[in-house]
């Protein structure tokens, strides 16, 4: 009589933001039994507006996504504008793929957050639904053992553990053995949105309106980066602003005496890009309460992502700017990498020996994610090399994470069941 199959594994995801949802559509895939744990409620609106590349459209695309419901803007590059006024320098975004239609999406974040949560959780979806647990914040995890503690004393036991618990992972603590802050970078950027309908019949708009579909640049003539970033989204009825500038408010050393995002007037964020040509300005005086300032940090590379039972995905893992746009795209890559290296049959004696491979195959791109965006938000010579880099373009976006763990996991493992 052959032996029967190993059951599907039952798997715990801490967070619910887009790495840990991404994970747990990535993992149901293959058929096993995932919970994620989400300490808040989830009743806010999650950001503002983000960049979808061609890597992370890719996964998306696996994922079995419903192109509608991101309700996006085509990117097909940026054009870049000097603060003073005078013409752009368009540049365009390459197609790693013949078959893409555009080189990526601008979506709001809330939009591609309610994707990923249907993909997770619907019914009619690949592999068991999974389940979502709102309210429940983990006070502590044990990585050998995967269990999880709660805030109300409640043990719960797993054979695989995904930390997905962002910037201020506290699965990080359990996995390292210690705290590791992410740390200030001296850069903030104000955030906001506003109907696009504000710009309507005002002059001087040619510049923002006319050209390739995509994000415009403008950015200072100076050696401290102050930079405007402004793309429509939602299907371009509203427009995403972020602008760049250096908070030197107080001391590095003093930074987490300030809130990591704070509300400021409009006349703070006039203040700080005065100097800007007026018609860049616009876009300032049309935002929609509230402004945020948030502080920009990126966590220093870790030792490890792994630990036992438990591995670290995303933010918690490799927290870095969006200098580069890559940061939701990093988590995409991320989940679909663990899940493919852990298909249904996947027994759970081998979960240290997958997630080894999860590290080799993703460590080292998410660190360059994190070093690039940093240094390209605070090195001169290094602004804006991204989108002069074809070479660095074809690395980030052409990058297939499911065909590059799959073809990993053939190699080195079992055939995968499926």
């Amino acid at each position: 009589m052959a032996a029967a199959s190993p059951p599907p594994l039952r798997i715990f995801v801490v967070g619910a933001g887009l790495g840990g949802l991404a994970a747990a559509v990535s993992l149901r895939r293959q058929g096993h039994r995932v919970e994620i744990f989400e300490s808040s409620l989830m009743n806010k609106e999650i950001g503002a507006a983000i960049t979808v590349q061609a890597n992370a459209m890719h996964v998306l695309e696996y994922f079995d996504y419903d192109p509608k419901n991101l309700k996006g803007v085509d990117y097909f590059g940026t054009v870049k504008f000097s603060a003073v006024g005078g013409e752009g320098v368009t540049h365009l975004a390459p197609l790693p793929r013949n078959d893409l239609e555009r080189a990526g999406w601008f979506c709001h974040r809330t939009d591609l957050h309610d994707e990923l949560k249907r993909l997770a959780m619907a019914e009619d979806g690949a592999g068991p639904p999974a389940r979502l647990n709102l309210g429940h914040e983990v006070t502590l995890c044990d990585p050998a053992a995967g269990t999880l503690t709660l805030k109300n004393g409640e043990v719960q036991q797993a054979d695989l553990i995904i930390g997905a618990d962002g910037i201020h992972s506290v699965i990080r603590t359990s996995v390292l053995g210690s705290v590791q802050k992410a740390l200030p970078s001296g850069i903030s950027t104000f955030h906001c949105l506003f109907d696009a309908s504000k710009l309507k019949g005002r002059a001087d708009m040619e510049w923002f309106s006319e050209g390739i579909s995509g994000g415009r640049m403008v950015v200072a003539p100076e050696e401290h980066i102050r930079m405007l970033f402004l793309f429509p989204c939602r299907r371009g009825a509203l427009i995403n602003v972020v602008a760049y500038h250096v908070d030197d408010r107080v001391p590095d050393k003093d930074q987490d005496k300030r809130d990591w995002n704070a509300t400021v007037a409009v006349e703070e964020v006039l203040d700080e890009f005065k100097g800007f040509h007026p018609r860049y300005l616009k876009f300032l005086e049309l935002a929609d309460p509230p402004i945020l300032r948030w502080q920009l940090r990126v966590l220093p590379i870790l030792p490890t992502w792994i630990n036992g039972r438990t591995a670290l995905l995303g933010d918690a893992a490799h927290a870095t700017l969006p200098t580069l746009g890559q940061g939701a795209g990093m988590a995409l890559e991320d989940a679909a990498a663990i899940g493919c290296l852990i298909p249904l049959g996947t027994r759970r004696e081998d979960i240290p020996a997958r997630l080894e491979a999860y590290q080799y195959l993703r460590k080292a791109r998410g660190e360059f994610v994190n070093r690039e965006s940093l240094e390209q938000a605070t090195q001169p010579a290094k602004w804006g090399l991204y989108a002069r880099s074809k070479d660095m373009q074809e690395f980030l976006i052409g990058h297939d994470a499911v065909g590059t763990a799959r073809k990993y996991s053939d190699n080195n493992f079992a055939p995968r069941r499926g």
